[in-house]
């Protein structure tokens, strides 16, 4: 058990970050609870989202335009059944920040990390970034009368705020990453040290959420609600590829089981406040740990089948 687990950390680094900065906010918490009350997430996701899109290769896109079904039918089910996944577990929470936290997890797009993890099992990568792309976009629009919809007291969320928020801190560093990786040329040069600045946007935005803690017998029902949303979604993302290729199957299992823990945080905190973000770091680890998993046990099945199967 230790050993698989060790070959986890260190065969994906950005898990091992985000354990280590989990841990880091846990302990430093007040320098860190304060940077995540004065704008450092929203700092820190924009690097990230920003960073992310300078990776994603123009070529690997055209592809997607075969897998146009697929891809829709992913960017249906993301702005349909995990919003209401997330609010159904949610209730498993008591009322208040922890709830509302919860809420926000299937609002959110598919992880960024989950187009590396569809690499590392195997699966279409270009699939996956289209996902990213497409879910991103349709999380700008929807995200904020969702919000409205789910909130308990429905004045207490405006939309126009979420939709302008994601807008300037999601919306424009995507196409601006992607406008400079697919017009200058230069740019693909720093694809790599791109995804090293994400890795460490990641581990920051999980200091800074974990800071929000307050470890309590509350988070055991949310511990239980984050896991039942996990189930379901990765039970959702198997039932979407089914008719599909083995690629195409691992990409779609991953971008719909892997939702993005840093702009749920983010939403939550536009709508809510910076405390109900708090239950989000652990669904980061949670699912960077069932990504890892998933790509791992993916990979190995593909080295033992036969060619073409």
């Amino acid at each position: 058990m230790v050993s698989r687990a060790r070959s986890l950390v260190t065969g994906y680094p950005e898990l091992g970050l985000v354990l280590v900065a989990a841990a880091l906010g846990l302990v430093i918490r007040p320098p860190l609870a304060w940077l995540a009350g004065h704008r450092g997430i929203s700092v820190l996701l924009a690097t990230l989202v920003f960073a992310t899109a300078l990776t994603i290769d123009p070529a690997a896109l055209k592809r997607v335009a075969a897998a146009w079904r697929s891809l829709a039918v992913a960017l249906l089910a993301g702005i349909t059944a995990l919003p209401a996944l997330s609010w159904a577990v949610a209730q498993i929470a008591p009322p208040g920040p922890l709830r509302e936290g919860l809420a926000t997890v299937g609002l959110a797009p598919c992880e960024i990390a989950s187009v590396a993890t569809t690499a590392m099992a195997g699966g279409e990568a270009a699939l996956s970034a289209g996902v990213l792309i497409g879910s991103t976009v349709t999380t700008v629009l929807v995200a904020g009368p969702a919000l409205r919809l789910e909130a308990a007291s429905g004045s207490a969320v405006r939309p126009a705020g979420v939709i302008a928020s994601l807008a300037l801190v999601v919306a424009a560093p995507l196409a601006a990453g992607l406008a400079l990786r697919w017009r200058v040329a230069g740019v693909a040069r720093l694809a790599k040290p791109a995804g090293t600045t994400a890795m460490i946007a990641v581990a920051l935005l999980v200091a800074l959420i974990a800071a929000e803690v307050r470890l309590s017998a509350a988070y055991a029902g949310v511990a239980v609600a984050l896991l039942l949303f996990l189930a379901g979604s990765a039970v959702l993302g198997r039932l979407l590829g089914t008719r599909s290729g083995r690629s195409a199957s691992t990409a779609l299992l991953l971008t719909t089981s892997m939702r993005d823990f840093a702009i749920a945080a983010g939403l939550a905190a536009t709508a809510f406040g910076v405390a109900t973000a708090a239950p989000l770091g652990l669904y980061g680890i949670l699912v960077l740990i069932w990504g890892t998993a998933v790509a791992g046990f993916r990979r190995s099945r593909g080295t033992r089948e036969p060619p073409g199967e």
